[in-house]
């Protein structure tokens, strides 16, 4: 939409506040600024508002609207007085507008900050939450404009426009005033009104993936006449999982008579139908889509998997065409899933949907599985199905240009039929909210993610996202802060996830192994080690050991208080004729199942060398039983119970499994003294290599102490407000910045980035430069000796290694031998730009960086100086604001941390004093996202105290912060 000339002669049209968003019940609508071409549809909407809805809106009987009011609602000046509608199909649903007024109620303008602000919304789309949506935009438009707060009179009888207003979660105060309820809001965004805005987000989101793979009926638009093809292909998976609603196939090549196609009901178009469709699944020619969509959005359909090709990762045409799908869909009020997608799948008995291509479908679990890549899809599938998990629900997005990985995940954290998520992930659409997400779902069960297109340093085709300048290395430590189990490659994926859907959660890294082979279990005993488990002793219980010693063995590791976790190994048995035996894999599985039911809940996993037999035991175990989850009490210093289970005591059933993958497991819930339970069923994971199950078991042991420590979450101390001058320091910046700063920013001069890192207790030690020997001596004089003299330059900075530096010039003669020394070796003194500086007290040089990411955010970062940090990329990162605790662990996370701690009998460090540092440059770029980027290098740590002796600061524009406005999906 475009303002006519006369519509804000002072103010262009604020396109940027145009929004899709995603309702209560996971329908979209678009927001927008209403314009002078909108009066016909301002009339037909007021036309469909009932007489009450009028009446609470103008306190009177307001059957129609008068010209002068239409011409008065749609002419703004998008700063004094605005109005937004809500749209859907193109025409309005819902209406909000405020104007500016002064203390006496009148119009007004700036500075002026305060505004009237009323709603209207249509009585057919009431209680989807469309109000509480143009809350939210309204008031960021006017937090721009300059109004600190809204006025709004409402009738008592009116109790949903007043709970839209009281559930807000902005502060408020509320009088009774000539028979109205009067109300003002401070529009300032306070905690309460971001988890009342994230938590309404995470419902829309979950609902709008909930109606797409648990729909009543849907609808295949292109099925193929004749057998084989994409739409055939679907109707026939649709068919074989047996699922529970209504099917219909459609095609406009369909003749007028064919009622039916594979016994389904058969149209030529979605109208013809003539009765509700929830999801259509689209497998049509890309240039044929668009008119399968306006089909669909006419009639009703609530949602779209596009498997259609021809979009994006066709180039700039395909993108177009792409974005234009987008625009199209949400104009109905559907989303997508693709396009270029493989299908979904929910194996939910009460839906039972495979709308994909997938060749095998898998059997039901508790795995909730999403990937970009249909090829990866397919694999996936496959290596799951070989080895006997099931899934929840599976999707494959394609070039995900609507719903994505994040929409899942709202999903799933309150899914209960899935209690792990696995993601192959190309690319981040928006990293600040999947760290969100993801840590807020890792909180209650496991996320696994596999990163591709890690080092490809560009955008997967078809995914059209910010790019984020962060390295690989950092997106994998930030996804390890929010609880994220990030793995290589999709079989570390499928490894892990099978292990922590199965099995508890350990309680620490003490791993006993037992087995009859002693190699394996040395093997094994290395992999523990070489993943930072703490193995025992490997027990071999030799290759004459038969079932009941396993079974034996088994009982007695998990009865150990100092055993967190089992490993078994096995080999064939070999008879006396030298030939492998294959009658006793039946007798090993119940053997292992016995011993498992009988002892306390901890993880099993086994590693296996081909056991005949063993692949009917698991068949016949898994097939037909129901395996209830397993909860076992907290220990005394974990959390509750959801926190400290990987997954919470719900229902499943187990398929078949195949050769040598799956062990049926009984445990209790008892622990060692404990009354038994009735024994539960479960699966033990096995796997064809000790590297591999330890690797999941490592895994497993990080994410369940993640766990316990996200249960008591970190804090900023508050020592720290008495030392921090956030006030001056934000007044500096304004300053520096100047009224018309420069978008590129700027790097702040010594003097400058010392003032402003003052004003957050960071103290840099004084530098005076030393353009010729005289100067040099006169500012040893003034510093006082022992200085150190080191050079400037760009190219010499930090590299000591280079003869830059001259430390302990302990008298003027020196210093002036160490100058010309310089001076001889590098170069000119107009090259070198020389600096004395007083000696600091000797301990280990580290760095301290920040850095704002345009898609990730603000991120602290710490590592030794030199070659540690640069050339071993030994450095740890952690998201800003950052906690007491994550400080802590930044420090400590780095492979060189043991020289901080006394390595060799060295002296430790005060890390304490180094912690506290971190935090000051972490409030510091949190307080003002003007400062882009700090880097103190070298920080001397001491046996008591620090030093920061060099620091550069920049500042620029801060980037938009997508995650704290109102909600909104991605713009096309």
């Amino acid at each position: 939409m475009q303002p006519t000339p006369e519509q804000s002669p002072h103010h262009a049209y604020p396109d940027h506040w145009e929004a899709d968003v995603v309702l209560r019940d996971g329908g979209t609508a678009r927001i927008r600024p209403i314009t002078t071409d909108d009066a016909e549809r301002l009339v037909s909407f007021y036309e469909q508002v009932s007489d009450e809805s009028k009446y609470y809106r103008f306190f009177a009987p307001y059957p129609r609207l008068s010209a002068k009011d239409v011409h008065r609602f749609t002419h703004h000046d998008y700063v004094d007085r605005v109005g937004l509608a809500v749209t859907v199909g193109g025409e309005f649903i819902a209406t909000v507008r405020y104007d500016r007024i002064d203390a006496t109620g009148r119009p007004a303008s700036a500075p002026a900050d305060e505004a009237e602000v009323a709603f209207l919304v249509q009585d057919a789309h009431q209680g989807r939450g469309v109000a509480s949506a143009l809350l939210e935009h309204i008031a960021a438009v006017a937090r721009e404009r300059g109004i600190r707060r809204f006025a709004a009179e409402v009738l008592p009888a009116n109790n949903k426009m007043i709970k839209v207003f009281r559930d807000a979660g902005y502060t408020q105060q509320r009088s009774f005033e000539d028979g109205a309820v009067h109300l003002t809001l401070d529009l300032e965004p306070t905690a309460e009104s971001l988890a009342v805005q994230r938590a309404r987000e995470q419902r829309a989101e979950a609902r709008s993936v909930q109606r797409l793979i648990a729909p009543g009926s849907v609808a295949v638009v292109g099925t193929g006449r004749n057998p084989g093809g994409v739409g055939r292909t679907v109707l026939r998976n649709l068919l074989a999982a047996g699922f529970t609603g209504r099917t219909y196939a459609v095609n406009s090549a369909f003749a007028a008579d064919q009622a039916t196609i594979d016994g389904v009901p058969a149209h030529r178009s979605i109208g013809e139908i003539g009765e509700p469709v929830d999801l259509a699944v689209v497998a049509v020619p890309a240039d044929r889509v668009p008119e399968a969509v306006t089909d669909c959005g006419e009639h009703g359909v609530q949602g779209l998997v596009v498997l259609s090709a021809g979009y994006a990762e066709w180039g700039a045409e395909g993108r177009e065409r792409q974005r234009e799908l987008v625009r199209q869909a949400r104009s109905y009020g559907m989303r997508i899933i693709g396009p270029n997608a493989f299908g979904v799948i929910n194996n939910s008995d009460a839906v039972r949907l495979n709308a994909s291509l997938a060749p095998e479908s898998p059997a039901p679990g508790r795995i909730g599985l999403f990937t970009q890549s249909g090829a990866i899809g397919i694999a996936l599938l496959s290596g799951l199905y070989r080895r006997g998990a099931g899934l929840s629900t599976f999707i494959s997005a394609g070039n995900r240009a609507d719903i994505s990985g994040n929409d899942f995940l709202q999903y799933w954290y309150e899914d209960p039929d899935t209690d792990v998520a696995l993601l192959y992930l190309e690319s981040l659409g928006n990293p600040r909210k999947f760290t969100r997400l993801a840590r807020r779902t890792a909180a209650v069960k496991p996320v696994v993610v596999v990163k591709g297109a890690r080092h490809s340093g560009s955008t997967p085709p078809g995914h059209a996202v910010p790019v984020s300048r962060i390295p690989d290395a950092t997106v994998s430590a930030l996804m390890r802060q929010a609880g994220v189990i990030r793995v290589d490659t999709v079989t570390e994926m499928v490894d892990a996830g099978l292990l922590l859907a199965d099995q508890p959660l350990p309680e620490g890294p003490r791993v006993a192994i037992l087995g009859n082979s002693e190699s394996l279990g040395l093997l094994t005993y290395d992999a523990c080690l070489a993943e930072g488990l703490r193995p025992r002793p490997p027990r071999d219980l030799t290759t004459a050991a038969t079932p009941q010693d396993f079974r034996d063995a088994l009982a007695e590791a998990l009865a150990d208080r100092n055993c967190d976790a089992v490993v078994v190994t096995a080999i064939p048995w070999v008879g006396e004729n030298g030939e492998a035996e294959s009658g006793d894999g039946e007798v090993l599985a119940a053997a292992l199942r016995t011993a498992a039911a009988t002892g306390p809940a901890k993880p099993v996993a086994v590693v296996h060398v081909e056991i005949g037999g063993l692949a009917e035991a698991l068949a016949a175990a898994t097939s037909t039983a129901a395996v209830p989850r397993v909860v076992r009490a907290s220990a005394p210093d974990a959390p509750a119970a959801p926190a400290d289970r990987a997954v919470p005591p719900t229902a499943q059933a187990v398929p078949p499994t195949a050769p040598g993958d799956q062990l049926t497991q009984q445990r209790s819930d008892t622990g060692p003294g404990d009354t038994p339970a009735v024994p539960t069923l479960g699966r033990i994971p096995a796997y064809p290599a000790a590297e591999r199950a330890v690797r999941a078991l490592a895994e497993a042991v990080k994410y369940a102490q993640w766990r316990r420590q996200a249960a008591v979450p970190g804090k900023v101390p508050e020592f720290l407000d008495d030392t921090i001058d956030e006030a001056g320091a934000a007044a500096r910046i304004d300053a520096l910045l100047g009224p018309e700063p420069d978008p590129r920013g700027r790097p702040l001069n010594h003097d400058e980035a010392c003032e402003l890192l003052g004003r957050y207790g960071i103290t840099v030690r004084p530098t005076l430069p030393a353009p010729d020997p005289d100067a040099a001596a006169v500012a040893a004089a003034r510093l006082g000796y022992p200085v150190a003299l080191k050079t400037t330059a760009p190219h010499l900075r930090h590299r000591a290694d280079l003869g830059g530096v001259r430390l302990d010039v302990a008298n003027e003669a020196a210093l002036r031998r160490a100058y010309g020394e310089l001076t001889d070796l590098l170069g000119k003194p107009t090259e070198l730009q020389p600096v004395v500086q007083s000696m600091a007290p000797r301990g280990v040089d580290t760095v301290v960086r920040a850095t704002i990411d345009p898609a990730a955010g603000a991120v602290l970062s710490f590592g030794l100086a030199g070659a540690p940090s640069e050339l071993l990329g030994d450095t740890a990162h952690r998201l800003v604001p950052a906690t007491d605790r994550d400080a802590a662990e930044l420090i400590r996370s780095i492979r060189a941390a043991p020289v901080l701690f006394g390595w060799r009998g060295s002296a430790p460090v005060d890390t304490a004093a180094l912690e506290e540092l971190l935090l000051r440059v972490s409030r510091l770029v949190d307080d003002h996202p003007e400062v882009v980027s700090v880097a103190l290098e070298p920080v001397v740590v001491a046996t008591q105290g620090l030093t920061v002796l060099g620091a550069s600061v920049r500042l620029a524009p801060p980037p938009a912060r997508t995650d704290l406005g109102p909600r909104r999906l991605p713009n096309y």
